[in-house]
């Protein structure tokens, strides 16, 4: 199976597949790690939508994508930064989803991100203005029934003079949650409204505020997903953490060393990586599973210059490639997403990715994917 692929300079060169798609397997609430992925949205391309309207979702496929997670036992963090949440999925459109997909798969591991993303991000509130629209958020979701993902708010970091009113915010949303909650510490690569996030530009001053939030409030917390794309500071984190407090990776770098974990621990897994990489999650944590740290390496290690490649800078558009393999993999009809941001990419982004996912055997259909392939080259003129 070949195909011509352009190189930077628009020239053509044979390309002949030569990945092994990776075996089906399926994780069980006896696993060794917990893995969630971030799952992302499918757009409606006939919906004439207005572009600073509601976003156009295909709700069918949407959920069709859930369901194929969940047939893996991969849990699901609904409504997050790999939806485009904040990024063309408003608090309206992530609510219904969080609605639906509570509906749709009532028994699967799911918890839901619940941030404060309704109020204005080019505005500037008040402490209680931000307390009552986590609060908010908190309400609704739990409403419907689902458990949370407390997101890091750009509104909270705005508004906050130091790490006391982390200490007293997080205390009070906490406080109003039924079940425990997962933490979010999202670097300014993904979102550059969270520089200082903590009350500090230093990592070690961020680091003591966080754990001392944590211990505060230990009972009432699952775990910290922690996304710095560096794992010494993940590790850090994670020797800090109570005994009952899970360290929930979101590096899409270093995951495979972290999960794996040392002598010390390990990080369990929320990735955003883990929505096109979801069969290559399953089949590695399974083999980790049984104690067969090889075969877990084997699988995980060759994904990740796919998935570095995926969340290369601006960090922040990684979900353009997270739907491409979304599309080339027969999830979707059509490579479209939520106010065309499929366009925030390069052809040779693309290129790279198609490539980079053949040689790591996450192409499942190779066949089809090349025909998918050949219709995106054709139109930019290849």
């Amino acid at each position: 199976m070949d195909l011509q692929l352009p190189d930077t300079s628009g020239v053509l060169h044979n390309y002949t597949l030569t990945g092994t798609p990776i075996p089906h397997a399926v994780l069980t609430p006896k696993s060794t790690r917990t893995i969630y992925s971030a799952a992302h949205v499918v757009a409606n391309p006939f919906d004439d939508y207005d572009p600073m309207g509601p976003a156009n979702v295909d709700w069918d496929k949407t959920m069709e994508y859930r369901r194929y997670l969940a047939a893996m036992g991969i849990g699901i963090a609904e409504a997050m930064d790999t939806a485009q949440r904040g990024m063309g999925l408003e608090w309206a459109g992530a609510l219904e989803l969080i609605r639906r997909t509570k509906e749709e798969l009532p028994d699967a591991l799911i918890t839901n991100g619940c941030g404060t993303d309704h109020l204005n991000p080019e505005a500037t509130y008040g402490m209680e203005q931000v307390r009552a629209a986590y609060l908010e958020q908190v309400e609704a979701v739990q409403k419907v029934g689902g458990r949370i993902i407390l997101m890091a708010s750009g509104s909270l970091n705005k508004a906050a003079s130091g790490a006391e009113d982390y200490f007293a915010v997080y205390r009070d949303v906490l406080s109003s949650c039924d079940e425990p909650v997962i933490l979010h510490w999202l670097g300014e690569m993904f979102d550059p409204s969270l520089t200082g996030y903590w009350g500090s530009d230093d990592f070690d001053e961020a680091l003591e505020t966080v754990v001392c939030i944590i211990e505060s409030n230990a009972a009432r917390i699952d775990g910290i997903k922690i996304s710095l794309l560096d794992a010494q500071k993940e590790i850090a984190l994670r020797r800090r953490l109570p005994r009952n407090v899970k360290l929930y990776t979101g590096d899409d770098f270093n995951y495979p060393e972290l999960i794996e974990g040392d002598d010390e621990g390990h990080s369990h897994a929320l990735l955003g990586i883990f929505d096109p990489l979801a069969p290559a999650a399953a089949f590695a944590v399974s083999k980790l599973s049984e104690g067969n740290t090889e075969a877990f390496r084997a699988t995980l290690n060759p994904t990740v210059p796919l998935a570095r490649h995926i969340f290369r800078s601006p960090t922040r558009y990684y979900k353009t490639g997270v739907v491409f393999l979304a599309w080339l993999n027969g999830f979707q009809d059509h490579f479209t997403m939520l106010r065309g941001a499929q366009s925030a990419r390069s052809l040779p982004y693309f290129v790279d990715c198609f490539k980079m996912a053949d040689q790591c055997g996450i192409l499942r259909d190779p066949d089809g994917a090349i025909k998918r392939m050949r219709n995106l080259l054709s139109v930019y003129g290849v």
